[in-house]
């Protein structure tokens, strides 16, 4: 572990020890078999009639990932096909870009090209935490230890659920203490693996600090004296590198860019506050990194400032209600690791700078700059957790073995135990591991709970999968399909359709919508009113399967704007003629 003493002018970071590969490489098919367990048994257990839509949680969410995946096989832009509006393809994302363009050569599936994602970016986050492992801990055992509790930690939601049952409640008590996937390693690498692609905006850090490991502390370049362009390249080479991969995850996700700004502008001025003169090396590598991955951003923000449909988009942000908890929620979330990395934090008195190497005080900027931005006023803050869990984990570990380990073996000695100091550190760390580990236990398990009841969203039945296939290749691009939530989640991927209610936020209106496709099929709605609704969003077709009789008593054969186009036992496709309802 670095110790506090580490003069500064001679920090370098611990180079990784690759010779413990198998224990990476093994923890690494350990979690992905875990992972895929859930995968493959909603997949080998749908009945005959059902279809399995690939994903677990936040299905909104996904059906408009799978739909720009769909948009962007096809082109460079995306339209906005979760809502009823007509709307020019402006929208582009590197990462679905990527999985469309993959899906359209290998044809494996929107719910393929999510299980590679998943794959992918699990093998990747896992290397690079451990990566980062080795910057704070050269002792193997430490280095092991914080890796895992950085995979596997999770908050203290399982206590929640056990008063949802106590209390014979729907559900857990702010459910989001339990279902947050930012900021869980395991859960993302389960459910959400976008999040932990995009958490990989780390490697961002990893590039600057070994930049001011090798150039910064003995920065000597003179630009007035530079006669090449070759040596402003060398010097800063690092820092480019650096803005390219900052480039690269920023067309991905826009909001992780703050966490890379902010962050190392933090440990910038913790520099400057230490050596009391300007880190010129490291103030003009971030100037670097930001002129060349500033690009994402300000595309977001002009997207959604000058084009009106994708600035309601933002506005609906909003609708989800899921902003950062309140402070003292900020343990229930993230955990007993949490507590031990705020304490040790606390404990090591961040106020001290003087005597501190690079590493330290990254560390430092790491875990408390990004509590701060935790707190950001925009309706995204909530994924300022992403990335989060490392320097807690990595906190906790220097804890755990700090403090916690030697005051149990100085317990032993007293009460004269039988265990040598070996024995009782591995105790101390297994027994942490199982402290840490029961709400991601129960989210594992939850899921074949969740898929075991084979209904929408994460089923459709086989009519409407051809259904959905008919809608494809009949019709124009532009139309636009009124049904279910439920079922216009994943028309849009699966037709390339509109739809007029589908997601929380890119559905343009939404509570107003979400209220009208309920009153539409309410027997009591009378026809002169769902007429009226067809017509003013200019609603082409009617998805009539299992999931809109669900919703009431309605019967489209009654209705003489509407003809049969395509019809199964389970699924009708209605399209809509209102100039023939005029003229009638």
């Amino acid at each position: 572990m670095i110790n506090s003493h580490t003069k500064t002018t001679n920090a370098t970071l611990i180079k990784a020890d690759w010779s413990d590969w198998k224990f990476i490489v093994g923890i690494t098919m350990l979690v992905l078999v875990i992972a895929t367990i859930p995968y493959l048994y909603a997949y080998y257990t749908a009945p005959p009639d059902e279809v399995y839509m690939g994903v677990m949680i936040n299905v909104p969410d996904h059906g408009q990932y799978f739909s720009w995946m769909r948009e962007l096989t096809y082109g460079y832009l995306s339209a906005n096909k979760l809502t009823s509006e007509p709307n020019k393809p402006v929208f582009f994302n590197l990462l679905w870009f990527m999985l469309g363009r993959l899906d359209g050569v290998l044809g494996i599936g929107f719910d393929g090209a999510f299980q590679l994602l998943r794959i992918v970016s699990t093998i990747l986050f896992l290397l690079m935490i451990y990566r980062l492992c080795t910057w704070y801990f050269d002792d193997l055992f430490m280095r092991r230890t914080a890796f895992l509790i950085i995979t596997f930690t999770s908050g203290f939601g399982w206590f929640l659920i056990v008063i949802k049952y106590i209390m014979g409640t729907t559900g857990p008590p702010y459910p989001l203490l339990v279902f947050a996937a930012e900021g869980n390693t395991f859960f993302s690498m389960m459910a959400s693996p976008h999040f932990i692609g995009a958490a990989l905006y780390i490697f961002v850090f990893d590039i600057i600090l070994v930049g001011q490991s090798k150039e910064g502390q003995n920065w000597t370049f003179d630009v007035f004296k530079a006669t090449k362009i070759f040596d402003i390249l060398k010097q800063y080479r690092y820092a480019i590198i650096a803005g390219v991969v900052a480039l690269f995850f920023g067309w991905q996700h826009a909001y992780d860019l703050v966490l890379v700004y902010g962050i190392l502008g933090i440990f910038g001025m913790l520099v400057l506050i230490r050596d009391r003169k300007i880190p010129w090396h490291l103030l003009l590598s971030g100037i670097i990194l930001a002129l060349i991955s500033w690009w994402p951003a300000l595309y977001s923000v002009i997207l959604t400032s000058l084009d009106p449909m994708w600035e309601e988009v933002l506005a609906q942000f909003a609708n989800a209600d899921v902003f950062t908890p309140a402070l003292p929620y900020i343990p229930i979330l993230m955990g007993i690791t949490f507590i031990l990395a705020l304490l040790t934090a606390i404990a090591d008195n961040p106020f001290r700078l003087v005597g501190r190497s690079d590493l330290e005080l990254f560390l430092i900027a790491w875990f408390w700059g990004n509590f701060l931005l935790l707190y950001i006023p925009t309706d995204f803050q909530i994924h300022m957790f992403n990335g989060w869990q490392v320097p807690i984990g990595i906190l906790a570990t220097q804890g755990l073995f700090k403090h916690v380990v030697p005051y149990i073996q100085q317990h032993a000695t007293k009460q004269n135990w039988q265990r040598s100091a070996e024995r009782i550190r591995l105790a101390v760390v297994v027994i942490f591991i199982m402290l840490i580990i029961p709400t991601n236990v129960y989210l594992f398990l939850w899921r074949f709970i969740d898929s075991g009841r084979y209904t929408y969203p994460l089923y459709f039945h086989q009519d409407d999968m051809s259904a959905m296939a008919w809608l494809e290749t009949n019709g124009n691009s532009d139309d636009v399909v009124l049904s279910s939530i439920e079922t216009s989640t994943f028309i849009p991927a699966y037709t390339g359709k509109h739809v007029f209610l589908a997601h929380w936020a890119q559905t343009i209106d939404y509570f107003n919508k979400h209220d009208m496709v309920m009153e539409f099929f309410n027997h009591e709605t009378s026809d002169e009113r769902r007429h009226d609704i067809l017509q003013t969003y200019s609603v082409d077709y009617l998805f009539f399967g299992p999931a809109e009789r669900s919703i009431g008593d309605y019967n489209p054969q009654h209705s003489s704007f509407l003809e049969v186009v395509y019809e199964l036992p389970k699924v009708t496709i209605y399209q809509v003629n209102t100039y023939e309802y005029e003229l009638h």
